[in-house]
């Protein structure tokens, strides 16, 4: 850190002079530094996938970075997960508020929001440290598929496809190339697989992989068995083939 802006990330309300806060940024390095997750939008529903490194012994059935907000709504994360789980039960919080105040599923970004409200006021009072996560909700409401993320910072944007963690930059490029508006459910999730694999450091086996989907007629968010991950696998792995011939 340069001698001009030294001290200035001891307190987080306090800006530095070229208009930075340190320990903002300190917690969005946090989120670049976790394992990979993103989120991709089909014409068929919206689909959640994570990298997880477990180890040996591990359960591996059980998903520490998704997590279920509502029936219709799903987040994954990178980062601090402790944090993930303060946020996630804020989100459930509000969801459930809303239906029992105006008897409808809450919308996907109207909860987005209230997460990047909450975030944002971690940002801005002495005594507290920002929340070192970022999160992809998805979900299908009263207007289609939803994909957004929020930051540490309290800002939230839409996506069709987005990534976060480690290897995040490598894979957003890969996204933006590769990316369609009309891919089925099973092109998002061999998507997905091939996006992991590009930043991941096993190349093989689907162990290190978890996934979620919330199909547009269902409205409901379901866990991807083992079996249909390996169907993405393969699908990937035939179509980075075919890209390579």
């Amino acid at each position: 850190m340069l001698p001009a802006a030294a001290g200035y990330d001891r307190a987080i309300t306090v800006f530095s002079p070229d208009g930075r806060l340190y320990q903002v940024e300190y917690a969005i390095e946090t989120v670049r530094r976790g394992t990979l997750a993103l989120g991709i939008k089909s014409k068929e529903g919206v689909l959640l996938a994570v990298e997880e490194k477990a180890r040996k012994l591990q359960i591996s059935n059980v998903t520490q970075k998704i997590f279920q907000v509502d029936d219709h709504i799903g987040v994954a994360a990178a980062g601090y997960i402790p944090d993930a789980r303060t946020q996630v039960d804020h989100a459930r919080f509000f969801a459930q508020s809303n239906r029992l105040i105006y008897d409808e599923p809450v919308d996907v970004e109207g909860v987005a929001k209230n997460i990047a409200d909450m975030a944002q006021q971690f940002t801005q009072y002495a005594g507290v440290r920002p929340f070192g996560v970022a999160l992809i909700l998805a979900g299908v409401d009263k207007s289609g598929a939803a994909l957004y993320l929020t930051d540490p910072s309290g800002t939230y944007i839409g996506y069709d496809a987005v990534a976060i963690g480690a290897g995040s930059d490598q894979v957003t490029e890969f996204l933006e190339k590769s990316y369609r508006e009309n891919l089925t459910m099973r092109e998002g999730g061999a998507l997905a697989m091939e996006s992991i694999s590009l930043v991941s450091e096993e190349k093989t086996g689907t162990r290190h992989v978890k996934m979620a989907i919330i199909a547009n007629d269902s409205k409901m968010m379901r866990k991807v068995e083992e079996e249909e991950i390996e169907e993405y696998a393969a699908l990937a792995k035939d179509k980075t083939a075919n890209r390579s011939a």
